[in-house]
């Protein structure tokens, strides 16, 4: 591991916290195909098996910050373990209702249970910015978890799928479940490293979305998601038509994999200039990266062009989460990492209703016109909000009695 990694680890606990969140956070590529699978081997319903995936997202993506906002409330121990309660039960009785072939509303209401998992990428972020808050460190943490959520993608989804093939239907979903359980159960255990609660008399309750700045950058990764979820549909489709689907597994691989190398990269570089500048800089370049998915016409040429396209995403990550920190109060960073996600969930949602429709019409060729036009709207919202971005917001900190940023930096 590269020196600036290493000595990332070098804060007490810090190892313990980012592997629990790792276990924590494989749920996220696992359970919605997990359940796509599942569904699709014991009914042959592929429709309610995307709908139920749809469900899940969409639940999460309205739930996640409102667990998020209680954790920064009451600290991450008081929450997460019964949220997660609640998440396994819903989960169990998903896998329990297909089993026996309950009614298709049962369904839908254990799908949407489980959407009160909460959001171990942004508790262990938070962590993470506890302990190295004002210095160059927090700039290589936020470079790791954007390795560790692509890593997550990458083998996430091989694993559900495989297990749910060749062992039976249910082992993708239920192995996410122990995922979460194991995840969230030690990470709840290490109280050293886990952010000080900031009560809701201390800074008068309200959300972190106020932030004009987070407005921005969840309306611009709901564009940015719609590219995501388009993206894997369409290269299903178009493996499929090509008579290789299960080469979209590996295709999708590296379009991760391209990610993950810029993150490793990017954190061992010490950036220079406005985070804004960098992370609209990031947008274009994903906007324009899905261009040559549209003139492609084979499936070694698609995974060339995924792969390239992928080396921006990382980046643009990693600079979002620092401006979240200069636009969103301390007392609301768990839950304005949180709205991101949420963003980024939505636009998945809709990217893939979208293509799906698409690919119906006229083919996945054609399908690869939605993450191109995804691509344009994240780059025209990103210009409108850019003044947003670019000014920080005053007292960033909360009233919470936070230092402001030059007064961190000079402790540090």
């Amino acid at each position: 591991m590269p020196s600036p990694y290493r000595a990332l680890f070098a804060a007490p606990g810090s190892l313990a916290f980012s592997a629990a969140g790792f276990l924590g956070r494989m749920p996220l590529s696992m359970m919605g195909i997990g359940v796509v699978t599942m569904i699709s081997r014991l009914t042959g319903r592929y429709g309610l098996a995307g709908a139920l995936s749809a469900t899940i997202a969409l639940a999460a993506a309205v739930i996640g910050p409102q667990i998020s906002r209680l954790v920064d409330r009451h600290g991450q121990s008081r929450v997460l373990r019964p949220a997660t309660a609640v998440a396994l039960t819903a989960a169990a009785g998903l896998l329990l209702a297909v089993r026996l072939g309950w009614p298709d509303w049962t369904l839908f209401v254990c799908a949407a249970g489980i959407g009160s998992v909460p959001s171990l990428g942004a508790m262990v972020r938070a962590r993470w910015a506890a302990v190295y808050h004002g210095t160059p460190q927090l700039h290589t943490a936020h470079s790791f978890e954007s390795v560790v959520d692509e890593a997550c993608f990458i083998i996430g989804p091989i694993i559900s799928i495989g297990l749910s093939t060749a062992w039976f239907p249910e082992a993708g979903p239920l192995l996410a479940a122990c995922f979460l359980a194991v995840g969230v159960g030690w990470l709840t255990t290490q109280r050293a490293t886990e952010p000080a609660p900031h009560p809701r008399e201390q800074h008068g309750g309200g959300s972190a979305l106020r932030s004009r700045g987070l407005q921005v950058l969840v309306t611009t990764f709901a564009a940015t998601g719609a590219i995501f979820g388009a993206v894997d549909v369409v290269t299903v489709a178009f493996a499929d038509e090509r008579g290789h689907q299960g080469a979209a597994s590996v295709v999708l691989a590296l379009y991760a994999a391209g990610s993950c190398l810029a993150g490793v990269v990017f954190g061992l570089l010490r950036p220079v200039g406005a985070p804004a500048r960098r992370w609209l800089l990031g947008v274009c370049a994903m906007a324009v990266s899905m261009i040559p998915l549209l003139l492609v016409g084979s499936l070694p040429f698609l995974a060339v062009a995924l792969f390239v396209a992928g080396l921006s995403v990382a980046p643009t990550m990693v600079t979002t989460m620092s401006l979240i920190e200069e636009h969103v109060p301390r007392a609301y960073l768990t839950e304005g990492m949180t709205w991101v996600s949420t963003g980024l969930a939505v636009g998945v949602a809709l990217g893939s209703s979208v293509a799906g429709w698409v690919i119906d019409a006229a083919g996945a060729r054609a399908g690869y016109g939605v993450p191109a036009v995804s691509g344009a709207v994240a780059v025209a919202v990103g210009f409108l909000g850019y003044r947003r971005l670019s000014r920080p917001a005053a007292g960033r900190g909360g009233s919470v009695g936070q230092h402001g940023e030059r007064e961190e930096r000079h402790v540090a």
